[in-house]
């Protein structure tokens, strides 16, 4: 199954993965997408777009129009979604334009530590 981390980590930690990964050491089936701080993650993934990840997750690719049927929201709202998730590596354009979401699940990791 591949699987997508949504994680708070540092820009070292990001680049040694990316390095591991680069030369063949990385053996998981699971995609990485690091942000610095645990408010930047909630700022990209609010509740609404997690809703949107909900219904796209093995749906395969989707126009926004649809995906916006799916989540009962306005077009234009879901459009601004896709993008700040697209921006994000969350989602993929494909080339007849739909959106979709290429993993079958995903998983947000953080820790919270003591001040």
């Amino acid at each position: 199954m591949s699987t997508v981390v949504l994680e708070v980590r540092s820009l070292a930690e990001t680049l040694a993965d990316a390095s591991r990964a680069m030369k063949g050491r990385r053996t998981e089936r699971e995609v990485r997408i690091g942000f610095a701080t645990p408010e930047l993650l909630w700022q990209v993934l609010t509740a609404k777009r997690w809703e949107l990840l909900k219904i796209l997750c093995g749906a395969g690719p989707l126009s926004i129009r649809e995906a916006a049927r799916r989540v009962d929201r306005d077009v234009k709202a879901v459009h601004g979604d896709v993008k700040a998730l697209l921006d994000a590596g969350v989602l993929d354009r494909t080339p007849n334009g739909m959106v979709e979401f290429p993993f079958e699940a995903v998983k947000v990791e953080f820790v919270l530590k003591a001040a």
